[in-house]
């Protein structure tokens, strides 16, 4: 044992002398007895003292209920934070954790460095379809193993709702936009900052304006329209202006020739994702969406067969809505600007109406720049009408809600069974925000393996739990305006999330395409939103997303899959400056990951569980330092 010395068992040097006596040797005997016995009580009695020592030195219990101090936000060049936190762990080590890895700073090129979204090694794939702006992640043998710099002058954000509408130049120093949308009022560049205006190319008077009509054709306010997809979302101000009516959207776009749109929208402390559809299904589960907007998006809808419809139709959920603005709905007035004949724009019309029709989607509304469609509650009355309109066809029994890598089909993905025209396929949902709290339909009726309402109670009650220790030990959490962006790595039944809904932030919910049980359907069903992700490769977004990021047994999921330092060297890609990690594991882990996070030039600390020192599970709470590129561009600094 480390840090001890037991005495040894008792081993005799010399064989004993023979004597004939009896008594002499029934008194040897008890000598034997009791020796062996007062040297194996004095070795447990060792052992024990021992252990006890060393796992009090690896956790420092005594600071387990010592809030972490807080740490100023200062926008200056340093390797280190003007107040360094005090998270040493105080424990004593073996010689072989002597030796702390140290990972140098990447070259200024790798600043915002996606890596399968990579645009050098997207190059080499099949641009039929976009589909070489997917995913399109590295080897093993490529893998940086080094840390992405801030760019020069790199400040914190704003804090919300001001960033919604400013952010700094030196953190996203893109202007390409500026010019390129001027006159549609994405956004402009002044001075020192960034200024979004709110709005889109089909509502240049602002988001807010335009979701205004919206809410004129359908009914944006009783809380039965909580979560949206965007597809193709720019800077995200429809999103954006959404949040403030209680509605979130998961807004993606491709890392393209808009160059920088979703950093943008991740700065402005919005949700979005990089990404396009192309020829994999979008990263969510069927029936995810109460609504799904395309504002002028460029996908070709009514082509290859509607596929991009069919995949919109997966995740939209029964009754919900699909709205288009933009080309080429209402080109009888725009198409002269459009620089399109009008003979194209009908027939494009036409096309969509064909294949939302063969969805048994119906005509909601059209009036003005804005058609909406809504999907059927049940596929009843259109499983007889697919009799006689086979295109596209019924998919055959699959998983709706598998969607990593998983290749579109040009086929209608059939809804759950009903008994009755009037029912809702998979189950009515509350509206919000009684949602977030109610029994979700796939748990109440059976369909997610292993999860029953118990569970999901207990799990409710845990995460309350949880999320208050987090907080007694990291009073941030507690002060609005410091965190915004939160990623959950390892979600579960988005029991994390919940408890942080009525604070100042976002949670991107990560479903592991490794888990055992495919939950991200009930995550949405909540009301929150989420995506699949594998952790063995890197995340669909640029770096320094994400203010804080939850990692609940994530290491030892992947343990064999993927190396630990390639996880948190991930970790530290997408944190910000100053940005916090909560990291709950088995403690021969965090001793590990301690190891790594030094090596990352993290403030960390180890500390217990919320139910005591006698648990296997610890938690590690870290703050990646401040530190950006040098002022002279191309050089490194660490």
């Amino acid at each position: 044992m480390a840090g001890s010395n037991p005495t040894p068992y008792y081993t005799p040097t010399s064989k004993p002398t023979q004597v004939s006596s009896l008594p002499l040797k029934i008194t040897n005997l008890y000598s034997l007895v009791a020796i062996t016995f007062l040297c194996s009580a004095f070795y447990f009695t060792g052992l024990w003292q021992s252990t006890s020592n060393r796992n009090n030195s690896i956790i420092g219990t005594s600071n387990v209920h010592t809030t972490l101090p807080c740490f100023p936000s200062k926008n200056i060049t340093s390797t280190k934070t003007t107040h360094k936190l005090d998270f040493t762990t105080h424990r004593s080590v073996n010689e072989r954790d002597n030796a702390v890895k140290i990972y140098p700073p990447c070259d200024i090129k790798y600043s915002e460095y996606t890596p399968c979204e990579d645009p050098e090694r997207s190059l080499k794939f099949n641009r039929n379809r976009l589909i070489y702006r997917e995913r399109h992640c590295p080897e093993k043998n490529e893998l940086l193993k080094c840390r992405i710099p801030a760019p020069y002058g790199y400040k914190n954000p704003f804090k919300w709702p001001i960033s919604r509408d400013i952010a700094w130049y030196a953190n996203v120093p893109h202007k390409e936009l500026t010019v390129e949308k001027a006159v549609q009022n994405w956004i402009r560049y002044e001075g020192d900052k960034f200024r979004f205006p709110g709005g889109g190319t089909m509502f240049p008077n602002g988001a807010d304006a335009y979701i205004d009509d919206i809410g004129k054709l359908i009914n944006l306010k009783d809380g039965s329209i909580r979560t949206a997809i965007d597809t193709g979302c720019g800077v995200a101000s429809w999103g954006a202006y959404l949040l403030s009516r209680n509605m979130i959207a998961m807004s993606f776009a491709p890392r393209d020739s808009h160059e920088a749109q979703v950093q943008f929208a991740l700065e402005r402390g919005v949700p979005a994702l990089i990404g396009v559809i192309a020829s994999k299904r979008l990263p969510y589960p069927s029936r995810a969406f109460d609504m799904a907007h395309c504002s002028r998006c460029l996908i070709p809808w009514g082509e290859y067969d509607g596929t991009y419809l069919i995949e919109v139709d997966r995740v939209l959920r029964p009754g919900g809505f699909w709205i288009l603005s933009g080309p080429p709905i209402r080109w009888r007035r725009y198409w002269k600007g459009w620089a399109r004949t009008r003979e194209d724009l009908s027939a494009e019309q036409n096309k969509i109406e064909q294949v939302a029709k063969r969805l048994c989607w119906k005509k909601f509304v059209e009036e003005d720049d804005i058609a909406i469609w809504q999907k059927p509650y049940n596929h009843m009355k259109c499983t007889s009408f697919r009799n006689r309109a086979k295109n596209p066809p019924m998919c055959p029994a699959q998983d709706p809600d598998k969607a990593w890598y998983t290749k579109i089909e040009t086929c209608l993905t059939p809804l759950p069974e009903v008994s009755s025209d009037k029912e809702v396929a998979g189950g009515q949902l509350e509206k919000w925000p009684d949602r977030l709290h109610a029994i979700p339909p796939r748990i109440s009726r059976g369909t997610v393996d292993g999860v029953t309402e118990e569970v999901f109670q207990k799990d409710s009650q845990l995460w309350k739990s949880r999320v208050s220790y987090y907080k007694s030990v990291n009073n941030q959490l507690d002060q609005p305006g410091r965190y915004r962006n939160i990623l959950d790595m390892n979600a579960f039944l988005g029991g994390f999330a919940a408890n942080l809904v009525n604070d100042t932030v976002w949670v991107m919910n990560i479903v592991p395409v490794e888990a055992k049980v495919n939950t991200l359907g009930v995550v949405y069903e909540r009301g929150l939103i989420g995506t699949y992700q594998s952790w063995c490769e890197a995340m669909s977004t640029y770096p320094r997303t994400y203010d804080l990021i939850h990692a609940d047994s994530v290491f030892t999921l992947y343990e064999n899959r993927c190396e630990m330092e390639d996880i948190m060297l991930e970790l530290d890609r997408i944190l910000r400056p100053e940005g916090s990690v909560i990291i709950r594991d088995d403690v021969d882990k965090l001793i590990r990951l301690k190891s790594i996070a030094d090596g990352l030039n993290w403030d960390s600390q180890i500390v217990d569980h919320e139910d005591g020192p006698l648990e296997r599970e610890k938690l590690l709470f870290a703050v990646k330092t401040y530190w950006t590129t040098a002022a002279t561009q191309g050089s490194k600094t660490s």
